[in-house]
Protein backbone atom coordinates (compact mmCIF):
# COMPACT_ATOMS: atom_id res chain seq x y z
CA UNK A 1 0.00 0.00 0.00
CA UNK A 2 2.83 2.38 0.95
CA UNK A 3 4.67 1.50 -2.29
CA UNK A 4 1.53 2.19 -4.37
CA UNK A 5 0.96 5.58 -2.69
CA UNK A 6 4.60 6.54 -3.26
CA UNK A 7 4.26 5.68 -6.96
CA UNK A 8 1.13 7.82 -7.31
CA UNK A 9 2.88 10.79 -5.64
CA UNK A 10 5.89 10.39 -7.94
CA UNK A 11 3.66 10.41 -11.04
CA UNK A 12 1.86 13.57 -9.83
CA UNK A 13 5.16 15.40 -9.27
CA UNK A 14 6.37 14.39 -12.73
CA UNK A 15 3.17 15.64 -14.36
CA UNK A 16 3.39 18.95 -12.53
CA UNK A 17 7.01 19.44 -13.55
CA UNK A 18 6.18 18.59 -17.16
CA UNK A 19 3.36 21.16 -17.17
CA UNK A 20 5.71 23.85 -15.81
CA UNK A 21 8.31 23.20 -18.49
CA UNK A 22 5.71 23.24 -21.26
CA UNK A 23 4.36 26.56 -19.97
CA UNK A 24 7.85 28.07 -20.08
CA UNK A 25 8.27 26.97 -23.71
CA UNK A 26 5.28 29.06 -24.81
CA UNK A 27 6.41 32.45 -26.11
CA UNK A 28 5.81 35.34 -23.73
CA UNK A 29 3.93 38.49 -24.72
CA UNK A 30 3.63 41.94 -23.21
CA UNK A 31 2.32 45.26 -24.39
CA UNK A 32 3.94 48.67 -24.25
CA UNK A 33 1.76 51.67 -23.56
CA UNK A 34 2.44 53.01 -27.07
CA UNK A 35 1.03 50.77 -29.77
CA UNK A 36 0.71 47.01 -30.00
CA UNK A 37 2.69 44.63 -27.84
CA UNK A 38 5.66 42.67 -29.08
CA UNK A 39 6.66 39.06 -28.70
CA UNK A 40 9.93 38.18 -26.99
CA UNK A 41 10.29 34.42 -27.25
CA UNK A 42 8.96 31.81 -29.55
CA UNK A 43 9.74 28.08 -29.34
CA UNK A 44 10.30 27.27 -32.99
CA UNK A 45 10.18 23.55 -32.22
CA UNK A 46 9.21 21.69 -29.07
CA UNK A 47 12.12 19.29 -29.64
CA UNK A 48 15.02 19.56 -27.23
CA UNK A 49 17.48 20.31 -30.06
CA UNK A 50 15.75 23.60 -30.89
CA UNK A 51 16.61 26.79 -29.02
CA UNK A 52 14.12 29.48 -28.16
CA UNK A 53 14.15 32.17 -30.84
CA UNK A 54 13.88 35.86 -30.03
CA UNK A 55 11.23 37.63 -32.09
CA UNK A 56 9.54 41.01 -32.09
CA UNK A 57 6.35 42.37 -33.66
CA UNK A 58 2.73 41.34 -34.02
CA UNK A 59 0.32 39.80 -36.50
CA UNK A 60 1.74 39.29 -39.99
CA UNK A 61 4.86 41.31 -39.16
CA UNK A 62 6.95 39.39 -36.63
CA UNK A 63 10.72 39.51 -37.17
CA UNK A 64 13.86 37.81 -35.90
CA UNK A 65 17.52 38.79 -36.24
CA UNK A 66 19.30 37.28 -39.25
CA UNK A 67 22.84 37.17 -37.91
CA UNK A 68 24.28 35.50 -41.04
CA UNK A 69 23.15 38.31 -43.36
CA UNK A 70 24.11 40.93 -40.79
CA UNK A 71 27.61 39.46 -40.71
CA UNK A 72 27.90 39.91 -44.49
CA UNK A 73 28.84 43.51 -43.67
CA UNK A 74 32.33 44.02 -45.18
CA UNK A 75 35.16 43.10 -42.81
CA UNK A 76 37.31 46.05 -43.88
CA UNK A 77 34.45 48.47 -43.12
CA UNK A 78 33.86 47.37 -39.50
CA UNK A 79 36.09 50.14 -38.17
CA UNK A 80 33.74 52.67 -39.83
CA UNK A 81 30.47 51.04 -38.72
CA UNK A 82 30.10 53.11 -35.50
CA UNK A 83 29.91 56.25 -37.65
CA UNK A 84 26.96 55.04 -39.75
CA UNK A 85 24.34 57.78 -40.05
CA UNK A 86 22.48 57.18 -43.30
CA UNK A 87 19.96 55.00 -45.09
CA UNK A 88 19.18 52.73 -48.03
CA UNK A 89 17.48 52.74 -51.40
CA UNK A 90 16.99 50.09 -54.05
CA UNK A 91 16.82 49.39 -57.77
CA UNK A 92 13.42 47.66 -58.03
CA UNK A 93 14.40 45.97 -61.29
CA UNK A 94 17.56 44.26 -60.04
CA UNK A 95 17.00 44.22 -56.28
CA UNK A 96 20.42 45.80 -55.69
CA UNK A 97 20.45 47.97 -52.55
CA UNK A 98 22.54 51.14 -52.19
CA UNK A 99 23.88 52.74 -49.02
CA UNK A 100 26.88 54.63 -47.67
CA UNK A 101 29.41 54.06 -44.90
CA UNK A 102 31.15 57.27 -43.74
CA UNK A 103 34.89 57.06 -44.31
CA UNK A 104 34.49 53.90 -46.40
CA UNK A 105 32.31 54.97 -49.31
CA UNK A 106 29.20 54.37 -51.37
CA UNK A 107 28.23 50.69 -51.50
CA UNK A 108 25.93 48.34 -53.36
CA UNK A 109 24.51 45.25 -51.66
CA UNK A 110 23.64 42.22 -53.79
CA UNK A 111 19.95 41.26 -54.05
CA UNK A 112 20.52 38.29 -51.71
CA UNK A 113 22.21 40.66 -49.21
CA UNK A 114 25.38 38.55 -49.09
CA UNK A 115 27.88 40.72 -51.01
CA UNK A 116 28.90 44.35 -50.55
CA UNK A 117 30.78 46.29 -53.24
CA UNK A 118 32.16 49.83 -53.12
CA UNK A 119 31.17 52.14 -55.97
CA UNK A 120 33.33 54.91 -57.39
CA UNK A 121 36.62 56.43 -56.31
CA UNK A 122 35.61 60.06 -55.80
CA UNK A 123 36.62 61.12 -52.28
CA UNK A 124 33.32 62.97 -51.84
CA UNK A 125 31.59 59.60 -51.65
CA UNK A 126 33.40 58.92 -48.37
CA UNK A 127 31.57 61.83 -46.73
CA UNK A 128 28.44 60.76 -44.90
CA UNK A 129 25.58 59.81 -47.22
CA UNK A 130 22.71 60.83 -44.99
CA UNK A 131 20.02 60.08 -47.56
CA UNK A 132 20.00 58.30 -50.92
CA UNK A 133 17.62 57.55 -53.79
CA UNK A 134 17.85 55.35 -56.87
CA UNK A 135 15.90 56.59 -59.89
CA UNK A 136 15.57 56.33 -63.66
CA UNK A 137 15.69 59.61 -65.55
CA UNK A 138 15.24 59.70 -69.32
CA UNK A 139 15.99 55.99 -69.44
CA UNK A 140 19.24 56.25 -67.44
CA UNK A 141 19.69 54.72 -63.97
CA UNK A 142 21.10 57.23 -61.48
CA UNK A 143 21.61 57.81 -57.78
CA UNK A 144 21.27 61.02 -55.79
CA UNK A 145 22.79 61.39 -52.32
CA UNK A 146 22.25 63.99 -49.61
CA UNK A 147 25.38 64.88 -47.66
CA UNK A 148 24.31 67.16 -44.83
CA UNK A 149 26.32 70.35 -44.48
CA UNK A 150 27.99 69.78 -47.83
CA UNK A 151 26.07 68.95 -51.01
CA UNK A 152 23.68 66.87 -53.07
CA UNK A 153 25.38 64.64 -55.62
CA UNK A 154 23.86 63.03 -58.70
CA UNK A 155 25.89 60.11 -60.05
CA UNK A 156 25.67 57.07 -62.28
CA UNK A 157 25.75 53.49 -61.00
CA UNK A 158 29.51 53.26 -61.61
CA UNK A 159 30.05 56.11 -59.15
CA UNK A 160 30.85 58.85 -61.66
CA UNK A 161 29.61 62.23 -60.44
CA UNK A 162 27.18 63.80 -62.91
CA UNK A 163 26.35 66.96 -60.94
CA UNK A 164 27.17 68.55 -57.59
CA UNK A 165 24.49 70.80 -56.13
CA UNK A 166 25.71 73.14 -53.40
CA UNK A 167 23.93 75.41 -50.93
CA UNK A 168 21.42 77.79 -52.55
CA UNK A 169 22.36 81.47 -52.64
CA UNK A 170 18.89 82.91 -52.03
CA UNK A 171 17.42 83.67 -55.46
CA UNK A 172 16.54 80.19 -56.72
CA UNK A 173 13.01 79.62 -55.44
CA UNK A 174 9.50 80.95 -55.86
CA UNK A 175 9.21 80.76 -52.09
CA UNK A 176 10.26 83.87 -50.18
CA UNK A 177 10.95 82.11 -46.88
CA UNK A 178 13.52 79.85 -48.51
CA UNK A 179 15.18 82.68 -50.45
CA UNK A 180 15.39 84.90 -47.37
CA UNK A 181 16.88 82.10 -45.31
CA UNK A 182 19.59 81.14 -47.80
CA UNK A 183 20.48 84.81 -48.39
CA UNK A 184 21.54 85.08 -44.74
CA UNK A 185 25.28 84.93 -44.12
CA UNK A 186 24.84 82.49 -41.24
CA UNK A 187 22.42 80.14 -43.01
CA UNK A 188 23.50 76.53 -43.23
CA UNK A 189 22.96 73.72 -45.71
CA UNK A 190 21.20 71.04 -43.67
CA UNK A 191 20.12 68.66 -46.44
CA UNK A 192 19.01 65.32 -44.98
CA UNK A 193 17.35 63.17 -47.65
CA UNK A 194 16.38 62.96 -51.32
CA UNK A 195 13.70 61.34 -53.44
CA UNK A 196 12.66 61.50 -57.09
CA UNK A 197 9.33 61.92 -58.87
CA UNK A 198 8.50 62.83 -62.48
CA UNK A 199 11.84 64.34 -63.43
CA UNK A 200 12.40 66.22 -60.16
CA UNK A 201 14.66 65.45 -57.19
CA UNK A 202 13.09 66.49 -53.90
CA UNK A 203 15.54 67.32 -51.10
CA UNK A 204 14.61 67.52 -47.42
CA UNK A 205 16.44 70.34 -45.65
CA UNK A 206 15.67 69.48 -42.05
CA UNK A 207 18.93 69.96 -40.15
CA UNK A 208 18.39 73.68 -40.15
CA UNK A 209 16.27 76.59 -38.97
CA UNK A 210 15.26 76.68 -42.61
CA UNK A 211 13.13 73.55 -42.53
CA UNK A 212 12.14 73.12 -46.18
CA UNK A 213 11.54 70.75 -49.05
CA UNK A 214 13.64 71.95 -51.99
CA UNK A 215 13.69 70.71 -55.58
CA UNK A 216 16.36 70.02 -58.20
CA UNK A 217 15.86 69.64 -61.96
CA UNK A 218 17.97 68.57 -64.93
CA UNK A 219 18.74 70.72 -67.95
CA UNK A 220 21.07 69.50 -70.73
CA UNK A 221 22.54 66.85 -68.46
CA UNK A 222 23.23 69.22 -65.55
CA UNK A 223 21.24 69.13 -62.32
CA UNK A 224 20.61 72.40 -60.45
CA UNK A 225 18.07 74.00 -58.14
CA UNK A 226 14.49 74.25 -59.41
CA UNK A 227 12.12 77.02 -58.28
CA UNK A 228 9.72 74.84 -56.25
CA UNK A 229 10.16 74.90 -52.47
CA UNK A 230 7.82 74.78 -49.49
CA UNK A 231 7.52 74.28 -45.77
CA UNK A 232 9.45 76.19 -43.14
CA UNK A 233 9.76 75.46 -39.44
CA UNK A 234 6.47 75.57 -37.52
CA UNK A 235 3.40 73.71 -36.35
CA UNK A 236 0.96 74.75 -39.06
CA UNK A 237 -0.18 72.29 -41.75
CA UNK A 238 2.56 72.06 -44.35
CA UNK A 239 5.30 73.18 -41.97
CA UNK A 240 7.95 70.97 -40.38
CA UNK A 241 9.79 70.22 -37.20
CA UNK A 242 12.93 68.72 -38.76
CA UNK A 243 12.04 67.49 -42.24
CA UNK A 244 14.30 64.47 -41.89
CA UNK A 245 13.09 61.98 -44.51
CA UNK A 246 11.39 62.40 -47.89
CA UNK A 247 9.85 59.63 -49.99
CA UNK A 248 7.89 59.61 -53.26
CA UNK A 249 4.95 57.22 -53.39
CA UNK A 250 1.85 57.02 -55.58
CA UNK A 251 2.47 60.42 -57.16
CA UNK A 252 2.75 62.12 -53.77
CA UNK A 253 5.62 63.28 -51.55
CA UNK A 254 5.78 61.97 -47.99
CA UNK A 255 7.87 63.85 -45.42
CA UNK A 256 8.95 62.48 -42.05
CA UNK A 257 8.77 65.50 -39.75
CA UNK A 258 10.89 64.04 -36.97
CA UNK A 259 10.37 66.26 -33.94
CA UNK A 260 6.64 66.46 -34.69
CA UNK A 261 6.38 62.67 -34.87
CA UNK A 262 4.51 62.94 -38.15
CA UNK A 263 4.51 61.63 -41.69
CA UNK A 264 3.05 64.41 -43.83
CA UNK A 265 1.59 63.87 -47.30
CA UNK A 266 1.85 66.46 -50.09
CA UNK A 267 1.08 66.64 -53.78
CA UNK A 268 4.16 66.72 -55.98
CA UNK A 269 3.68 70.50 -56.18
CA UNK A 270 3.91 70.91 -52.42
CA UNK A 271 0.22 71.20 -51.56
CA UNK A 272 -0.55 69.79 -48.12
CA UNK A 273 -2.88 66.75 -48.17
CA UNK A 274 -2.92 65.16 -44.69
CA UNK A 275 -0.86 63.34 -42.06
CA UNK A 276 -0.67 59.66 -41.12
CA UNK A 277 -2.94 58.61 -38.26
CA UNK A 278 -2.07 56.55 -35.18
CA UNK A 279 1.67 57.06 -34.91
CA UNK A 280 2.55 56.61 -31.21
CA UNK A 281 2.88 59.96 -29.48
CA UNK A 282 6.45 60.98 -28.84
CA UNK A 283 7.88 59.03 -31.78
CA UNK A 284 10.74 60.83 -33.49
CA UNK A 285 9.93 59.51 -36.96
CA UNK A 286 13.04 59.63 -39.16
CA UNK A 287 12.08 58.05 -42.47
CA UNK A 288 9.32 56.29 -44.35
CA UNK A 289 9.34 53.63 -47.10
CA UNK A 290 6.83 51.23 -48.64
CA UNK A 291 6.61 47.52 -49.47
CA UNK A 292 3.92 44.83 -49.60
CA UNK A 293 1.05 47.28 -49.19
CA UNK A 294 2.48 48.71 -45.97
CA UNK A 295 4.61 51.65 -44.92
CA UNK A 296 7.71 51.05 -42.83
CA UNK A 297 9.07 53.82 -40.64
CA UNK A 298 11.30 54.13 -37.62
CA UNK A 299 11.62 56.32 -34.59
CA UNK A 300 15.06 57.64 -33.67
CA UNK A 301 15.12 56.43 -30.09
CA UNK A 302 13.34 54.17 -27.63
CA UNK A 303 10.25 55.21 -25.74
CA UNK A 304 9.23 54.01 -22.29
CA UNK A 305 10.76 50.64 -21.43
CA UNK A 306 11.71 49.76 -25.02
CA UNK A 307 15.25 48.41 -25.42
CA UNK A 308 15.80 50.26 -28.69
CA UNK A 309 14.11 52.62 -31.07
CA UNK A 310 11.00 51.00 -32.59
CA UNK A 311 10.11 50.27 -36.20
CA UNK A 312 6.48 50.73 -37.22
CA UNK A 313 4.49 48.88 -39.87
CA UNK A 314 1.63 51.14 -40.90
CA UNK A 315 -1.18 51.53 -43.44
CA UNK A 316 -1.23 55.37 -43.13
CA UNK A 317 -4.39 54.97 -41.07
CA UNK A 318 -3.58 52.08 -38.73
CA UNK A 319 -0.52 50.90 -36.86
CA UNK A 320 -0.16 47.18 -37.60
CA UNK A 321 3.05 46.18 -35.80
CA UNK A 322 5.71 47.60 -33.48
CA UNK A 323 9.10 45.97 -34.02
CA UNK A 324 11.75 46.56 -31.34
CA UNK A 325 15.16 45.32 -32.52
CA UNK A 326 16.49 45.76 -28.99
CA UNK A 327 14.47 42.69 -28.00
CA UNK A 328 16.52 40.54 -30.39
CA UNK A 329 19.86 40.73 -28.63
CA UNK A 330 21.57 42.77 -31.38
CA UNK A 331 24.64 44.47 -29.90
CA UNK A 332 25.01 48.28 -30.09
CA UNK A 333 21.72 48.85 -31.92
CA UNK A 334 19.84 51.35 -29.75
CA UNK A 335 19.06 54.29 -32.03
CA UNK A 336 17.72 53.76 -35.56
CA UNK A 337 18.31 56.18 -38.41
CA UNK A 338 16.51 54.36 -41.22
CA UNK A 339 14.80 51.06 -42.00
CA UNK A 340 14.36 49.65 -45.50
CA UNK A 341 12.10 46.69 -46.47
CA UNK A 342 13.68 44.28 -48.95
CA UNK A 343 12.31 41.09 -50.52
CA UNK A 344 14.48 38.21 -51.72
CA UNK A 345 12.91 35.95 -54.35
CA UNK A 346 14.14 32.34 -54.29
CA UNK A 347 14.67 30.25 -57.44
CA UNK A 348 11.34 28.50 -56.78
CA UNK A 349 9.57 31.87 -56.76
CA UNK A 350 9.00 32.03 -53.01
CA UNK A 351 9.56 35.40 -51.38
CA UNK A 352 11.14 36.34 -48.08
CA UNK A 353 10.96 39.82 -46.57
CA UNK A 354 13.81 41.41 -44.63
CA UNK A 355 14.28 44.75 -42.92
CA UNK A 356 17.64 46.48 -43.35
CA UNK A 357 18.40 48.65 -40.35
CA UNK A 358 20.77 51.62 -40.35
CA UNK A 359 21.71 52.49 -36.79
CA UNK A 360 22.84 55.81 -35.38
CA UNK A 361 24.82 57.05 -32.38
CA UNK A 362 26.74 53.79 -32.07
CA UNK A 363 26.21 53.10 -35.75
CA UNK A 364 25.41 49.45 -36.52
CA UNK A 365 23.99 47.61 -39.53
CA UNK A 366 21.52 44.79 -38.96
CA UNK A 367 19.17 42.58 -40.97
CA UNK A 368 15.84 41.40 -39.59
CA UNK A 369 13.95 38.47 -41.15
CA UNK A 370 10.18 38.16 -41.37
CA UNK A 371 9.22 35.17 -39.26
CA UNK A 372 6.93 33.10 -41.50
Amino acid sequence: MIKTSFSIITICIALALSHTLMSQSDYNHHTHGNGPGHDHLRDSNLGTAEKLKLVTGQGDFVFSWDKVLTDAFPRDAIQFEPRMHGGFNEDPETGIVYTGIPGYGLCSISPDLTKWTTIGTDERLKDNIHGIVFFVHKGVKLLAVAQEGKRVLVLNLEGKIVSEILKPTGNEFKFDKANKFFALEDSNFGVTDVTYLDGIIYAAHGYSKGDFILTIKENNGVWSWSDLAWGGKGDLPGQFQTAHGVYAHENHILVASRAAGQVVKFTKNGVYVDIFDNIPEGSLVCNVSYKSEHYFMNALKAMGDQKSAPIYVHTSKQLKSVIVPGDLGIPDLTNIHQVWPHVITAPDGSKQMYLLVHGWNKGKYAVLKLDI
